[in-house]
């Protein structure tokens, strides 16, 4: 899947191109809205981007797991090279110490990140200073050319870049997650 950015001032506008990706098949876990001024897409009934999605979690949290997973490693290799585990204690402590060491780079990485913007939204930083909202769209290949037919009709809109979408099944997560909030 591909991530198209697009930025406009219009949220109108923006609200116009939802709704007709939304009538061509794009569903609304795919559409998302980033922008400063939230009240004003909550008014226009926009998708606007979660808190989760503005912090940089996931970037961070797979940082801390590369480093954890280093230490852990060197651990076990350390252990293993120093043969450690031959004496009366066995592998167990060395694996639990590798296991802690992981998991807390992972939760330290995670806890780095809640406190920082996501790296895929630092470039349009001075846009939304600006007064500027970022519409972006995740998009399948078989999705791709309704994209562009609809964006064709909004001449307004900047194509602002591309790059890596959400997981199609997380975004499939959320479709199940949102029809089954509307049931109950």
């Amino acid at each position: 899947m591909n991530r198209h950015y697009y930025v406009s001032n219009n949220l109108d506008d923006l609200e116009s191109l939802e709704h007709e990706l939304e009538a061509e098949g794009i569903s609304l876990e795919q559409i998302h809205v980033l922008s400063d001024h939230e009240r004003d897409v909550e008014d226009h009934h926009l998708p606007a981007v979660s808190a989760m999605m503005k912090q940089d979690v996931a970037h961070s949290g797979k940082i801390g797991a590369l480093i954890g997973l280093t230490l852990a490693l060197l651990v076990l290799g350390t252990t293993y090279l120093n043969d450690w585990a031959a004496s009366g204690v066995g592998w167990m402590p060395f694996i639990f110490l590798a296991a802690i060491l992981f998991a807390f780079c992972v939760w330290e990485g995670g806890f780095v990140g809640i406190q920082k913007e996501n790296v895929d939204f630092q470039p349009f930083r001075e846009k939304l200073a600006a007064g500027q909202h970022v519409f972006f769209v995740d998009v399948n290949q078989v999705q791709e050319p309704i994209l562009d037919k609809v964006v064709r009709h909004h001449p307004e809109l900047e194509l602002a870049g591309t790059g890596n979408a959400s997981p199609a099944w997380l975004i499939g997560a959320q479709k199940v997650w949102h029809q089954f909030k509307r049931t109950v």
